[in-house]
């Protein structure tokens, strides 16, 4: 009995892939390495934010079950790959995931069946990386014996109003059957489906949409460094900036980029285009003003306590919402880490408040978590706002604080600065 969906890499890519499957009507079995995420997904429990006990019990209920057993790959008509992209130390893509998984796919690979990657990665890893693995351990032929597709992932943690199904889905085949097929598939569980020309004007997409996000905030990062000493509020000009109807849209500063899109995915770019023999000199630029972000906020921070004549070391900081996103507990690449290292090397005594972390650590330092917001607040000598949680904006604990540094532009008031 064949299975309609494999999805292979079970996390915040995968699972609301899977979800979205079931719940139109499809057939679903998940594959991944990991022991414990298969343990808990079988027994209903979920290990990502966007999906709930409860939707992993209904999914469960539903049919789906994860594994590790490579036999479910033979059994599908469609296998879908979800699995993580991260960096080397050097900043050069690691495929090692995608080379695993595609290897165990080639293996149990049958005629007819499509394989989706949908890992984010640089122009050609699915004509260059997938299918030659494909091929040479299965004996089998992309476009002929099987289809290749790639379509990027666009999940966005959090989010209230764009899913997986009302988010429209790129997809770019190895041949135009192979993407006719791959649109097919994806019509069944997306609303919209966007064919483009082949596998590697979808890889490029993806690095499109975030290199575009990512050199514009860094744009706002440079320019709230220097609006702070030319005595302008940025964020009011970029309110203002904001009324024109045209030609414009609105990017903000931070204290630094997070999450696996924005400061990971340019660098794939970025790396691809040095294979060619260039520099992609705006996302190096880029990389390195955002970058400087967490040292701006740490020295910001001193700044501010210096005028209260308070030294750094020894002070109190409070670090509000550490993750890197609101209301989601995800710490990849948060800039929160390097903020709290900064000002732990300079001598503060730094806590963090964040109701969806349960520990958070730096460099194996494992910051005193406060549970009662309000006296953490007004105990602290420096209050400084990372991330906008719900619940710490509704608490709205920041009048009895001596001091804030609001990094997101979100307050205002006689003891705050902002970024």
């Amino acid at each position: 009995m064949s299975t309609e969906l494999v999805v292979v890499g079970l996390g915040y890519v995968g699972m609301p892939l899977a979800q979205e499957a079931i719940r139109s009507g499809l057939s679903v079995q998940g594959f991944d390495v990991a022991a414990s995420t298969i343990a808990s997904l079988n027994t209903g429990q979920s290990h990502i934010d966007d999906l709930s006990d409860t939707d992993v019990a209904e999914m469960v209920n539903a049919g789906f079950g994860a594994t590790d057993d490579p036999a479910v790959l033979a059994q599908a008509d469609v296998i879908v790959i979800c699995v993580p992209t991260p960096l080397r130390d050097d900043t050069t893509p690691d495929l090692g995931a995608v080379e695993s998984a595609t290897m165990s796919i080639a293996d149990a690979l049958t005629k007819g069946t499509l394989v989706v990657l949908e890992s984010t990665t640089y122009p050609g890893t699915t004509d260059d990386v997938v299918r030659p693995i494909l091929e040479e351990r299965s004996g089998l032929q992309a476009g002929i014996d099987f289809s290749l597709a790639y379509s990027p992932e666009r999940i966005d943690p959090g989010n209230p109003t764009f899913g997986l199904r009302n988010t429209p889905k790129v997809v770019g085949g190895f041949t135009p059957e192979c993407t006719k097929r791959a649109v097919a598939f994806y019509s069944k569980v997306v609303d919209t489906v966007i064919p483009t020309a082949g596998t590697r004007e979808a890889e490029m997409a993806k690095l499109l949409e975030n290199t575009y996000r990512h050199v514009n905030i860094a744009l706002m990062n440079e320019m709230a460094v220097f609006s702070h000493d030319l005595g302008i509020d940025l964020w009011a000009s970029i309110e203002a900036a904001s009324t024109k109807p045209f030609g414009f849209q609105a990017f903000y500063p931070g204290p630094g980029v997070g999450g696996h899109c924005i400061p990971i995915d340019p660098n794939y770019l970025s790396y691809a285009v040095r294979t060619l023999g260039y520099q992609f000199r705006f996302v190096e630029l880029a990389q390195e003003v955002s970058g400087r972000m967490p040292a701006y906020v740490a020295a910001r921070a001193q700044t501010m306590l210096n005028s209260a004549k308070k030294p750094m070391n020894g002070s109190s900081v409070l670090l509000l919402g550490v993750t890197y996103k609101a209301n989601i507990s995800d710490e990849r690449e948060t800039p929160a880490r390097p903020i709290a290292k900064r000002l732990i090397a300079m001598g503060a005594d730094v806590s963090f408040f964040d109701s969806h972390v349960s520990e958070f650590e730096v460099d194996g330092h494992e910051l005193t978590k406060a549970f009662d917001l309000g006296v953490a607040s007004e105990a602290a000598d420096l209050v400084i706002l990372v991330q906008t949680h719900d619940d710490i904006m509704a608490a709205a604990p920041f009048d009895g604080a001596a001091q804030v540094l609001d990094t997101r532009g979100a307050l205002n008031g006689p003891n705050v600065e902002r970024l």
